[in-house]
Formats: C-alpha cells, structure tokens, sequence
C-alpha cells in the first residue's frame, strides 16, 4: 500500500472512530484476519475501545502486519479448542480484562460455545459480540438461548460488494493453482456446494468462463434461485460429487464429510471459501488414503483406484494470492464499529441485532468520501 493510501485509510477509520465512538470506553478482544491492509482497523478498534488483545486468524497473518500491530497491542495465538473449554476461556479472560466491561469482536463464531460459561461466570460483564462472517452469524443463531446480544454483519448490505469479490478471487486462485499442474478450468465440470452470496459469486464467474456448473444447497430456497439463474441444481448430492471435476465449497459449515471423498471422481479438485476445520471432515477421511505433495499448495489423496486434489491444505484457497477485495473490505469493518458502540450503550437485550439502517448509511457516505474520487 503507497503512503498516501495508508493516511487515506488511517483518516477514513479516524473519522468512523469518532462518529461512531461510545460514550463509555468498553474493554475488547478482537478475532482477525491479520492481512497486510488490517492494522489500520485496529488501531480504529484501539480508538473506539481499549483493546486488550488481537486474537489473528491462524491461516491468515500478514508477518508485517502482525509486527506492526504487536507494537501497541498484544497478539495472543486463537484456537477453536480454546474456546470451546469453559475453563480456559473463563481464565484466559479473566488473565486479560478482569473486572471489566467486554466487547468481543468475532470472526466466524470462535466465542459461541463457551458464550454461556463466558457471561456467568466471568468476574466483568461480557456486553456482546459482534459477528463478521455468515459462518459464524449460524453459529451464534443456533445456540438454544444467547447469554448477550450479538450484532451480526454478515448479512448486511454492506457486505455485499465484499462476498461477490471474494467469490472471485476464490475462482482466480483455484484457477491458478490448477494451472500450475497445467490443468485448467475449462472441460471440466464443477460443482458449488452452498448457493449463498458466495457460492452464487463464485457459480457466476465460473459460468462467464465457460465453465459447466452445478449447484448444490439443502435449503430449497437457494435451490430454487440457482435454477432461476441458469445453473443445474443437483437433486442428487452423491452423483453431483461423481461428476463434478473441480468442487468448491462455499456453506460455512461441514460441505464434505469422510464418506463424501471416495465419491469425488479420480482426479478432481476440492477447494474452500473458509478453513479446513469448518469446511471439511478430513478427520474422517479413510485413512487408506496417501497424502503426497502434488505441486504447491496442492496435496494428492490417494489410495487403490482412487485420488483427488485438496488445494490451500482445505483452507481458504484466496489467501494464497492476498484474498484482497480493495477498498469495499473497509465497509464492513465501519459497521463492525457501529456494532460496538450499539454494544457499548448496554441496553440491548440477549439476541441477534442488526446495525441499524441509518448508521449504515454514515457508512456508506463516509466511505464514498473517502474512496470513490
């Protein structure tokens, strides 16, 4: 990034920073992916609420931007088994922020299972989360009765011109990396598992490329929208897998469990949108199965008869190549801002929220101001 884009982007989050500052400062805990464009959005984060820790997404640290934000706030390592143990998350927080009020910010529903233990038994007061991703926004929703409030994101407006983008440079880096074992796309049919604001990106490119596509989603809805645009929906999950030679998985929850990989035809690939752990089942995966390197970033699973591709390791195939979407990521994080002060002002009841339409708005012009010269 030029020097001058970095003080655009630094007085962009200065002035969302101050209109959306709450008037009392909350403690936070701040779950990222830690890109090169990121610290500026924490430093906003620092500005808005005293921040205790950065919590980097594992797959997804820039080593500059990590050195960079390290100079002022504490980075600590993120594990899903962490927060998943009451115990551990219980003291990992009462290690960094006893006493105090506390805004989690979240990416991709990290906090939901110790969520209750979290709020009872914590000696501050957990105030709400704030939830990034679709697959955390599931998350959070399908717990039995939520402890705090949770402003969700994910499916906001806002975030549209981001999943669409991020759509394609998943098709790009699948692209890529298949040809660098001089595969290509086209001849080779594929398969979107999940017709959400991703999948329905990434099925979309694929078509204007001349590539034959089938979708498929378990909820109808989506089904019925992918039929309407033009792609072949899968009535049959098991023959679409046999079928398909490139398979991108786009649901944010379990698209392929240990028996769905014997089904895959010899010689397909498999990518994700988000990490391997969310994605796919590989635990379950029959362990008749070889793994070898295939080139970079792409593995070779193999046994008697059988093999395919996994590429990026089954995590999130675009950040190999930066996973930027420009500007429109800068959106998001705005509202994430929002989110905080809604949590800040402590008079939300336990539930999802949404940002309100208004402040989105402050948003979007403020971000036009900024970013569209």
């Amino acid at each position: 990034m030029e020097q001058f884009e970095r003080a655009s982007l630094g007085a962009y989050f200065q002035r969302v920073a101050a209109e959306f500052a709450p008037a009392e400062r909350p403690a936070s805990f701040l779950i990222t992916h830690l890109l090169s464009e990121r610290p500026s959005f924490v430093q906003a984060v620092a500005r808005q609420t005293a921040l205790r820790a950065v919590l980097p997404k594992p797959k997804s640290i820039d080593a500059g931007a990590r050195r960079e934000v390290e100079r002022s706030v504490q980075c600590d390592p993120l594990s899903r088994d962490t927060f998943e143990n009451p115990e551990l998350t219980v003291d990992y927080f009462e290690a960094r922020a006893a006493g105090h009020t506390v805004v989690l910010l979240d990416v991709g529903g990290y906090f939901a299972p110790t969520l209750d233990a979290l709020c009872d038994r914590f000696s501050g007061r957990i105030l709400g989360v704030v939830e990034d991703t679709e697959n955390g926004h599931k998350r959070y929703a399908e717990c039995d009765k939520l402890p705090c409030p949770v402003v969700s994101v994910a499916r906001s407006p806002l975030k549209d011109p981001e999943d669409f983008l991020v759509g394609q440079s998943v098709v790009f880096s699948a692209e890529a990396l298949m040809r660098s074992r001089s595969d290509i796309l086209h001849g080779r049919p594929a398969l979107v598992i999940g017709f959400g604001k991703l999948g329905s990106s990434i099925a979309r490119l694929l078509h204007a490329k001349g590539v034959q596509v089938t979708v498929y989603d378990i909820d109808p809805v989506r089904r019925t929208q992918a039929l309407s645009q033009g792609f072949t929906v899968a009535r049959d999950r098991a023959a679409a897998l046999n079928g398909a030679g490139l398979v991108l998985c786009a649901t944010g929850s379990v698209s392929l469990r240990g028996e769905d990989f014997p089904r895959l035809r010899n010689g397909a690939y498999v990518a994700t949108v988000t990490s391997s752990e969310d994605e796919l089942d590989l635990d379950s995966l029959p362990s008749i199965y070889q793994r070898t390197p295939a080139g970079e970033h792409v593995t070779r699973y193999q046994t008697t008869g059988h093999y395919f591709y996994l590429l990026n390791g089954g995590n999130a195939v675009n950040f190999l190549h930066g996973a930027s979407v420009g500007p429109f990521i800068y959106l998001v994080q705005a509202e994430i801002l929002a989110g905080v002060r809604m949590l800040a002002r402590g008079d939300l009841g336990p539930g999802m929220h949404e940002v309100a339409a208004s402040d989105r708005t402050i948003v979007a012009a403020t971000w036009l101001n900024y970013f569209n010269r």
